[in-house]
């Protein structure tokens, strides 16, 4: 039996042995060395910047809305407040199937196809990853189930939030506006005003009237919490807390009880009317009819309601104060008259025999007088009084076109007055520049024989006329309309009042303003247009009465209102202040379609001043003096 014997290189194997371990002994060591590079590199050259990663995943910081102000108007009646409920509200970015989601929310709770449909309207709108309501004003009840499901709907939220509301209703609805959901016209808007971080959390802002020029007095400040959260997201402590600033609060020179009678002697009736106190410019009254509920706004009006606003006839979401143009017809000739007596261009003895028409020389085309046969000789008092076209046919066509614009431009017609909400319109005063810019034609005499009566290219605001009735008031002196009288803090302190310096001062003569006076305060008396206004009143109220063409007559015809549409009658104006002796009030109204202004607009005007002056009306004053119908033919 045979023996193997091994033979074994015991060096040679140790020095392989040797180099495996120095081989694993250098990886090892320069697995190290890359681990030590990666936590270097993690927790000294990016440590902060993964602290603070770190910190945000623990932190969250949220905003929290502040209350926004309050409107109120001269007496502190509330206008505009808040009030506080509970929503529904979806995250959409959070949820998979959305509409899966509210169909299961649906069994838990009401939700009907209005809810969403604007729900689907509100994410169109918003692009940002956000909550939206699709359920406003929740009951306890409702809330209360929803607390014990909520853990079966991830991307769901209850939350508190401040709603607002008006009290009033339809009153003053062009004023004190509303406020509507934040669109990404708003978030440009905001960002350029450099405004967007004071948002943050804010779903809504002003969108017209008060609530919009107001808007960044009545937000407030954002203030922000910051949170301390577990990894599911529940907050486990607050850290800190900076408390948000109220919104400024708001106190109008409306008066909401003179803007109720205002809005009740219109009726049915569409039209405008704006009350000024002459001394100051706070606005008192101010109507649009037919106005709207903003309360429909508040949650984001629906598509059947919008429609019936949007698409009515009547156009109540128009604000006919501030936008509407109207020729203003016989209420353009007491700054005529001024004109003339100023420029020299009439006295006070000189007077005319109207024959019921004008002429100019060498024409054939008669401008006819509203009452046929004329009103016999006429100084300026008288034309004041019976509202006699033919002397102001020739006044126009002796003082031309560019004395009457740069004389009656002084009362604000034909621009802006500057009043404190957005939107207004500078109305229209021809001139011979305007008409060769705007229809490259040169000015014709003819043209301004129309202007001389209010008509032809003449446009203006009812706002534009109680405006420049309350610089006649002054004698002169203006001030600008104003809507807000103070702003006060949320502990009533008052952070600013409006200033009531003149905007400037007319070089008028006196004897020649107290003439066209005496002669609109006999308009007003018997034998004035505004006669029956006029009746029984007491105090003493200048006036003057207008009515201005809708539709124009062919030559050689007459305008008869009964045979004429309703849409296509003539507007009823009037212009007024009171008393005469130190005037409080300046108002101008305007009834659209109502004919004539002495039978329609000055009885709303008297039953205004009735209030406002005496503190009390008739009993159905409103009724009897809206209804009366003049029993003679009255132009205007």
């Amino acid at each position: 039996m045979s023996r193997r014997v091994e033979l074994r290189n015991h060096p040679r194997e140790l020095h392989h042995f040797r180099s495996r371990l120095a081989i694993s002994g250098g990886f090892v060591l320069l697995l190290f060395f890359i681990l030590f590079a990666r936590f270097f590199y993690l927790q000294v050259s990016k440590g902060e910047h993964y602290h603070t990663l770190a910190e945000a995943n623990r932190i969250s910081i949220a905003p929290i809305v502040p209350n926004r102000g309050l409107i109120f108007d001269r007496n502190g009646e509330v206008l505009a407040h808040n009030y506080s409920a509970y929503t529904l509200e979806i995250v959409p970015s959070k949820v998979a199937n959305l509409e899966a989601l509210i169909d299961e929310l649906s069994t838990v709770i009401e939700i009907g196809a209005r809810d969403r449909k604007r729900f689907r309207k509100l994410m169109d709108e918003s692009k940002r990853f956000e909550s939206l309501p699709i359920r406003t004003r929740l009951s306890d009840v409702e809330v209360a189930r929803l607390a014990a499901t909520r853990y079966r709907f991830p991307g769901v939220e209850i939350k508190a939030r401040l709603f607002r509301q008006y009290p009033r209703g339809e009153s003053a609805s062009h004023v004190v506006g509303y406020i509507g959901r934040i669109n990404d016209k708003d978030l440009e808007q905001l960002e350029a005003d450099d405004a967007l971080a004071n948002y943050r959390g804010s779903q809504y802002m002003g969108k017209i009237g008060i609530e919009q020029s107001y808007e960044k007095e009545l937000h407030g400040i954002t203030g922000f919490e910051e949170m301390e959260t577990d990894a599911a997201g529940r907050v486990i402590r607050i850290i800190s807390r900076t408390p948000p600033v109220p919104g400024n609060n708001l106190t109008l020179s409306l008066d909401a009880k003179l803007q109720d009678v205002a809005e009740k002697a219109f009726g049915d009736r569409r039209g405008a009317l704006v009350a000024i106190e002459p001394s100051t410019g706070d606005v008192l009254a101010f109507v649009s009819k037919p106005g709207f509920d903003l309360n429909l706004f508040v949650d984001g009006i629906d598509s059947e309601n919008w429609d019936l606003l949007n698409n009515s006839i009547d156009r109540p979401l128009n604000n006919r104060a501030l936008r509407g143009l109207y020729p203003p017809g016989s209420t353009f000739k007491p700054f005529m008259a001024l004109a003339g007596l100023e420029l020299n261009k009439r006295g006070l003895q000189h007077a005319i025999n109207d024959p019921g028409y004008f002429s100019l020389p060498g024409s054939k085309h008669r401008f006819r007088d509203w009452k046929v046969g004329g009103h016999g000789v006429v100084d300026l008092h008288k034309s004041l009084v019976v509202s006699c076209d033919t002397y102001y046919y020739a006044l126009a066509n002796d003082l031309g076109i560019d004395n009457i614009f740069n004389f009656i431009s002084q009362f604000g017609l034909g621009q802006k007055t500057g009043i404190d909400i957005d939107g207004e319109v500078a109305g229209l005063l021809p001139s011979q520049e305007w008409k060769m810019r705007r229809h490259k034609q040169k000015w014709y005499a003819g043209d301004t024989i129309s202007v001389g009566i209010g008509q032809g290219y003449n446009l203006t605001t009812p706002l534009q006329l109680a405006f420049a009735t309350a610089v006649l008031a002054t004698q002169g002196t203006a001030f600008r309309p104003h809507l807000v009288k103070k702003i006060l803090n949320n502990n009533n302190e008052v952070v600013r009042e409006i200033a009531t310096k003149p905007l400037f001062t007319l070089n008028l003569n006196p004897a020649n303003m107290e003439a066209v006076q005496n002669a609109l305060v006999d308009v007003t008396r018997p034998g004035g247009t505004a006669a029956l206004a006029g009746a029984g009143a007491a105090y003493t109220f200048a006036g003057k009465t207008g009515t201005s063409q809708v539709v124009g007559i062919k030559q050689g015809e007459r305008y008869v209102e009964d045979k004429v549409q309703e849409r296509h009658r003539d507007h009823a104006l009037f212009i007024t202040y009171a008393p005469v002796e130190n005037p409080r009030i300046a108002l101008s109204v305007l009834v659209e379609n109502g004919g004539h202004g002495g039978a329609a607009a000055a009885p709303i005007a008297r039953l205004v001043m009735d209030y406002y002056l005496l503190g009390k009306l008739p009993e159905d004053a409103a009724a009897e003096i809206v209804g009366q119908v003049a029993e003679e033919d009255e132009h205007d």
